[in-house]
């Protein structure tokens, strides 16, 4: 397989990409192989490592509209996501 990018490129995603969160990295993944076109998810897949699913699945996320709607600006979760607060007992 012919590589998209020069060693150096490949260098500076590898350590862009392991500083990520979870998230982040689905969706760094999925921009860089939908940029690449034909034979990027293959390449992106081997390069990151992430599996091929999981790019899909940020590929999936980065196209749905209506999830970016859900999300407030500067937020990682919609509304009501994540941990419950602890109730205070009387």
């Amino acid at each position: 397989m012919t590589p998209f990018y020069d060693a150096q490129t490949e260098q500076l995603i590898k350590r862009h990409f392991n500083r990520l969160p979870e998230k982040d990295r689905r969706h760094y993944a999925a921009i860089e192989a939908q940029k690449l076109g034909f034979g990027g998810k293959m390449y992106i897949s081997k390069l990151m490592p992430i599996n091929r699913h999981v790019l899909d699945k940020g590929i999936a996320e980065l196209l749905d509209n209506a999830l970016y709607e859900q999300i407030p600006n500067g937020k990682q979760r919609r509304a009501g996501g994540g941990r419950k607060k602890k109730l205070q007992q009387l």
